[in-house]
């Protein structure tokens, strides 16, 4: 009877957590489906009295938001997929190749992450800026295409595959591609998830780097394009919040389609054998 008490207390904190976690979601969708009049009644309306969808008529005429989403999806799935591949290859060579100075390049690597990103983004942005990649994708994807917490986390994940594994296929002949692409991917599908996961996340919400390296809107992301809503609507709060739902819910429904590889990919290293 204890245990039971005690699994219902856990279920009723754990649903009141998730409600404060999730409310600022549902008070957005909330605004974004009330009419002007309803959004600065008093006392404030949580519900809306009826669907107003002219707030996100308005939003798509007021902004290019498709087209910033359509950019925002093509750069976090390039950047993810480049990732995915560089961080599996460098993780594959740190876990099975003996070479001279491995270690040394494995810790300078590692330092890397230790570098604040804002520290070098002036020095890439001359960089790109010389190469005439300003405002295209290639300023956007590029600089983005490897990543020193993916290789590390590839790399603690493929420690944890028998070494006796890689042995006995290069005794019947397999080579170290096709290890890697027949045996090591197919076995890593949860820890390649949660990367791939998380990669498209945190691209998808990147801000300032857009920001510093696009000008237009055939290249400009969601998350600079939105602001245009602020600026050109500064009282209109459902058009706003209009937008911003539109922004969300793509990364939410990758949110929720991936969570579970995310969780996995992310225990999955945590105990050897």
């Amino acid at each position: 009877m204890k245990k039971e008490v005690n699994k219902l207390i856990l279920y009723i904190v754990n649903i009141l957590f998730a409600f404060i976690a999730i409310a600022p979601l549902l008070y957005a969708l909330s605004i974004s489906l009330m009419p002007p009049e309803q959004i600065f009644a008093f006392p404030p309306k949580l519900i809306p009295q009826r669907f107003y969808i002219q707030n996100y008529i308005d939003a798509l005429s007021i902004a290019p938001i498709i087209r910033f989403i359509i950019n925002s999806f093509v750069v976090s799935l390039l950047v993810t997929i480049g990732q995915v591949l560089t961080s599996c290859m460098a993780a594959f060579a740190f876990s099975f190749f003996n070479f001279k100075g491995k270690n040394i390049l494995f810790t300078a690597m590692l330092a890397t992450m230790m570098i604040p990103a804002e520290s070098i983004m002036i020095s890439n942005y001359l960089t790109v800026g010389s190469l005439g990649w300003l405002d295209s994708y290639k300023a956007l994807i590029i600089p983005y295409l490897s990543s020193a917490m993916g290789i590390f986390m590839m790399r603690q994940y493929y420690l944890t595959l028998p070494r006796e594994l890689y042995e006995a296929a290069k005794i019947d002949g397999c080579n170290s591609f096709k290890f890697l692409t027949h045996i090591v991917l197919p076995m890593s599908r949860p820890v390649v998830g949660s990367l791939g996961v998380y990669t498209f996340l945190a691209t998808w919400n990147q801000y300032l780097w857009p920001l510093l390296v696009t000008s237009n809107d055939t290249s400009r992301t969601v998350q600079i394009g939105i602001s245009m809503l602020q600026f050109s609507e500064n009282q209109s709060f459902g058009i706003i919040m209009a937008g911003i739902v539109m922004v969300l819910l793509p990364s939410i429904i990758i949110f929720i389609f991936g969570q579970k590889q995310l969780i996995e990919g992310m225990t999955s290293g945590a105990v050897k054998g």
